[in-house]
């Protein structure tokens, strides 16, 4: 894939800018109404603390799925297919904002608002949660993948419906992703393809049991995080190696008459993994892309509860530039993925997570079912979000908080928020912070 070049970017980025200041939703009206629960000001985290190698340090470890798994697999599947042919097979509609459920459009940010935002079916997702976003726009810095403007939404078998969403990601289950065509932003429509990983020396697979909380695209490669209890912290997908399953079964794998993928269409067979190190090591939970550093790099946040009694981690790896290893982390001659930089933040419950230039974006998630989470803005300065409601309240942010994506291209963040998957410019939020981005 060529990457263009970044003026022809930001003319893009202009005009798509002042079309969505012209044409924003009125999506506030459902979103509104802030509970007298969620009225008391969050505390404060402060600024980020830079840490040391000794005490923030995450060295990855990076495995390769063997090839001749991969080309074993390939040659009894049939030929891998790219991007471009699952997109010919999107043939299920993504409903615009006006015609979704009062519940779902409820759980869309407040401050600042949504300027676009579709929802997912209830039947299509009922048994699946959603858990992470990624789009075209970290695939490629022109914001297109084989000419095509693509969203790749990820959902997790396991959580149920109702309060659930809110909680901790189900550790059981499968693991899918919607391939949804954004090139009409008036007509979205998607189709599945379930993460699996290779098995018996690539003579079958199995689904990948995990939640989805965080996941990147970036070039030819799809990196997604992993559950508790798996040394493995994110694993690797090539977009050009994507299967054609050809049985319509609930089944996964190699079935009679060929090959299923528990009713999806496609599979991605993992290339790929990055292992932690041994002993009580925390995890990336949440995952993005940055940018604006150089070389580009990857963000990730851990996981820790409300209640917890320590800091939330946070680190930066670098992203490879030898042509060879084209969406995959920048490794020492060990094979290890060292971060460049990592931080503690006294942000608790992050679900999503963002940096661009100095700025980090901290998700934090709502405290109570049905409530509204808090985007924070920290950097070494110190901390701040959006208020909103007569009284002056900072839990502002989606209900069923969910990852961060910056499509730089166009300067829009994406989140998903239960079945509700949403953009708005990220000029939008440093407004309602006070700030500008400069752009």
């Amino acid at each position: 894939m060529k990457h263009r070049g970044r003026h022809r970017r930001r003319r893009r980025g202009r005009a798509l800018r002042a079309t969505l200041a012209g044409t924003a939703l009125a999506l506030t009206a459902a979103a509104t109404v802030i509970s007298a629960s969620q009225a008391t000001v969050a505390d404060d985290p402060g600024a980020l603390r830079p840490v040391g190698a000794a005490t923030g340090r995450l060295p990855l470890a990076e495995q390769r799925v063997p090839g001749p798994w991969l080309d074993r697999l390939a040659s009894r599947m049939g030929r891998p297919v790219g991007v471009g042919a699952v997109l010919e097979d999107a043939d299920l509609p993504l409903r615009n904002a006006a015609d979704c459920a009062g519940p779902d459009k409820h759980s869309l940010p407040v401050e600042p608002a949504a300027t676009r935002a579709y929802c997912f079916g209830a039947a299509d997702t009922r048994g699946w949660r959603p858990g992470a976003v990624t789009t075209s726009g970290d695939a490629d810095d022109d914001g297109h993948w084989a000419g095509n403007r693509v969203v790749l939404s990820g959902w997790s078998r396991g959580g149920a419906e109702g309060g659930s969403l809110d909680g901790p990601a189900p550790e059981q289950g499968l693991a899918k992703v919607a391939f949804v065509d954004a090139n009409d932003p008036a007509r979205l429509r998607y189709t599945w393809a379930l993460l699996a990983v290779p098995v018996d020396g690539g003579r079958d697979y199995r689904g990948l049991v995990s939640p989805l909380s965080g996941m990147v695209w970036y070039q030819d490669k799809l990196l997604v995080t992993t559950r508790e209890g798996d040394r493995d912290a994110l694993y690797v997908y090539d977009l050009d190696r994507i299967q054609r399953a050809t049985v319509d079964a609930e089944a996964v794998g190699r079935v009679r008459g060929g090959w299923a993928a528990h009713g999806s269409r496609f599979v991605l067979p993992a290339v790929g993994s990055y292992t932690l190190p041994g002993g009580e090591a925390p995890r990336p939970a949440a995952v993005s892309l940055d940018r604006s550093t150089a070389p580009d790099s990857l963000v990730a946040s851990e996981w820790v509860p409300a209640d917890g009694d320590r800091p939330t981690r946070l680190w930066r790896y670098a992203l490879s530039r030898e042509p060879a290893r084209s969406g995959l982390l920048s490794t020492d001659s060990a094979g290890r993925a060292r971060p460049v930089e990592a931080y503690e933040t006294r942000t608790a419950d992050v679900r999503g997570v963002l940096a661009y230039r100095s700025a980090w974006y901290l998700d934090r998630a709502a405290g109570s079912p049905g409530g509204h989470g808090t985007l924070w803005r920290q950097d070494a300065d110190g901390a701040r979000a959006t208020e909103c409601g007569s009284d002056g309240t900072r839990h502002c942010w989606s209900g069923r908080s969910g990852s961060l994506s910056y499509w730089e291209e166009s300067g829009e963040v994406w989140s998903q928020s239960g079945r509700m998957l949403f953009a708005l410019p990220l000029a939008s939020v440093e407004r309602a912070l006070g700030r500008s981005t400069d752009r």
